[in-house]
């Protein structure tokens, strides 16, 4: 009876809807490689209350498939985007962020300054209260970082103009909302007073942060690492985040600051990669649950009733802030395409513009009916965020095909090499290509051989290659090569399995136990298997043969004469009559591309 009372509490029923709608829409839209963005929205506005909501009361069976509760779910939209900002930390690094430091602070602070200053010139033009004007000026030049990072990648100039922005924005969030509460009517200078003590406090908090992290993160992680249980990791980095969260929510600042903080300081460990990927299963899953909230906000009847006034709004902000931040970057020396893409993927509104609207209508500084106006631009705004990002990328395409003749050709960096294992052998591999000049990351589940890897000065990362997508998350799509030397048969198999169905074009070169071993990794899509019984047979040979006389150079050349002979006959008895992958005169071409 007591489950019974549980399954039909309003709680309960809207956490059915909501992983029923990800259990739909995720799988749904992958499939047909559309951002689930959308579905998500869409989802709010079917299940929210001014979708089949509406129906409840006459069709009591829709409560089940219907949001009962919507404010209930505004706390877990709000750990989405604390989850998310923690995640962009992790990203960054402080060394990342402080190269980045003319970018965030230049380039953000001219963007968020002149895109503000436009919006409000305009709403000033057409009546409303300079106070007021300045709000919707600031609330809606503000751009969506859940949404435009999940579709760039910050390691190409698009990504990086739009990461500095973004971070801009996000810092800039605080003191925008302190300002219009100075800005208030019924406001009798508190408003500044209270800034600055939360700006005071809200520094030293930070800088409490900043110092204990360093110290205490490390052992903490190392810890958790040596358990080898991904619970107890998702434990602490939840952790984390949450006590970062609550120290600068406990000041006044957004916890979202602290939560940047958090993956800033966790992005200065070797842990970093693991942990993005241990919480990106509920960083996602609340992102969608934000998404369910935007959508939950659109009464689809006012949208009719002024439809044309609300398209005219949602192009125009779109077209003033694209043209805005494109001049701006170009100004600044952007190619022609990465401003034309990042003034487009930046132009529409974002989910803190939700909040800077709300603490708006809050000091009384635009009328309710305003507010909801601007809500409503601002949620179909950020559902047509994937179309402009497409439309962006086609534009910058169609711009850097004619500029493109006229800019000298970069030199591109060389590919690294992926190094799955680092003890007595990957250590080996590791010294060969630093000696030869090769760049590569190193990647191992000991905690100790990492910590003992990075203080000699090697590029070592913690992490477990067997598990998810951390292939893909260390490289593995632009890799020159992948060189597994762990002592685990079975998990070789499984790593070199997914890596040959994922990148069939991807040289992976594998360490085998023996020829047996060696045919199963073959069979598996191995570049090249390497048995450790055959190895040692051949070096044997070759110290012998030039202890008793014999030249180096004859030595050498029957040594690779007899493994070639040696791979055929194991490639043979495995029932492969060709390498499933490149051939070697490949994988040397490879290289020296």
């Amino acid at each position: 009876m007591a489950g019974s009372n549980a399954l039909s509490s309003p709680v309960m029923s809207d956490a059915l809807v909501i992983l029923g709608a990800a259990g739909i829409v995720i799988p749904v839209f992958n499939r047909f490689r559309i951002t689930p963005v959308i579905g998500f929205i869409l989802v709010g506005l079917l299940v929210g209350p001014f979708g089949l909501g509406r129906l409840v009361f006459d069709h009591p069976w829709l409560s089940w498939v219907t949001i009962t509760d919507p404010d209930g779910l505004e706390i877990f939209a709000e750990f989405g985007i604390i989850l998310l900002l923690f995640s962009i930390g992790l990203e960054l690094s402080f060394g990342r962020l402080w190269a980045m430091r003319k970018f965030v602070f230049g380039l953000g602070s001219l963007e968020l300054i002149l895109t503000g200053s436009a919006l409000t010139f305009f709403f000033a033009a057409i009546g409303q209260g300079f106070s007021g004007a300045m709000a919707l000026g600031l609330a809606l030049a503000l751009s969506s970082t859940a949404l435009v990072l999940k579709m760039t990648d910050t390691t190409t100039p698009v990504g990086r103009a739009a990461l500095a922005m973004l971070l801009f924005e996000d810092i800039a969030l605080v003191p925008i909302i302190f300002l219009l509460g100075a800005l208030a009517p019924h406001a009798k200078g508190a408003g500044v007073d209270e800034l600055i003590h939360t700006l005071v406090w809200g520094t030293l908090v930070v800088t409490a942060l900043l110092v204990l992290g360093r110290y205490l993160l490390p052992p903490l992680f190392a810890q958790a690492a040596r358990t080898k249980s991904p619970e107890l990791f998702l434990a602490a980095s939840l952790l984390v985040v949450i006590l970062a969260s609550l120290a600068t929510g406990a000041t006044g600042l957004s916890p979202i600051v602290g939560a940047l903080v958090a993956g800033l300081l966790i992005a200065e460990t070797e842990y970093h990669t693991e942990v993005e990927q241990i919480i990106e299963p509920f960083k996602g899953l609340a992102l969608g649950v934000f998404l369910i909230t935007i959508g939950m906000s659109i009464d689809l009847r006012i949208v009719w009733e002024n439809l044309a006034s609300i398209l005219i709004a949602t192009v125009g902000v779109i077209l003033l802030k694209s043209t805005v931040t494109g001049l701006l970057l170009r100004m600044m020396g952007a190619r022609r395409g990465t401003a034309t893409e990042t003034g487009i993927l930046m132009s529409s509104p974002s989910e803190t513009t939700l909040i800077v609207l709300s603490a708006a209508g809050a000091a009384q500084l635009i009328q309710p009916g305003t507010a909801m106006f601007w809500q409503i631009v601002t949620a179909l705004g950020l559902t047509v965020t994937p179309l402009l990002s497409m439309i962006g990328k086609m534009l910058a395409r169609q711009v850097d095909s004619v500029e493109a003749p006229h800019q000298p050709a970069e030199a591109p960096d060389k590919p690294r090499v992926l190094i799955v294992g680092f003890g007595r052998v990957g250590r080996l591999v590791a010294d060969m290509l630093a000696r030869h000049g090769r760049p590569y990351i190193a990647v191992d589940s000991n905690t100790d051989l990492v910590t003992d890897g990075r203080r000699h000065g090697y590029t070592v990362a913690f992490g477990d290659a067997g598990r998810g997508d951390a292939m893909l998350r260390f490289g593995a799509a632009s890799a020159a090569a992948v060189i597994l030397t762990m002592d685990e048969p079975v998990t070789a198999q499984r790593i070199v399995r997914k890596l040959r169905a994922d990148f069939p074009d991807l040289p992976i070169i594998a360490r085998a136990r023996d020829a047996e071993h060696a045919a199963v990794l073959y069979r598996a899509g191995a570049t090249h298997a390497v048995p450790e019984t055959l190895e040692s047979s051949l070096q044997l040979s070759e110290a012998a043969l030039t202890e008793i006389g014999v030249a180096m150079g004859p030595v050498i050349a029957s040594i690779h004469e007899k493994r070639d002979e040696f791979r055929e006959q194991i490639m043979q008895e495995g029932g492969l009559s060709q390498k499933p992958a490149l051939k070697l005169g490949q994988l040397r071409e490879a290289e020296k591309a």
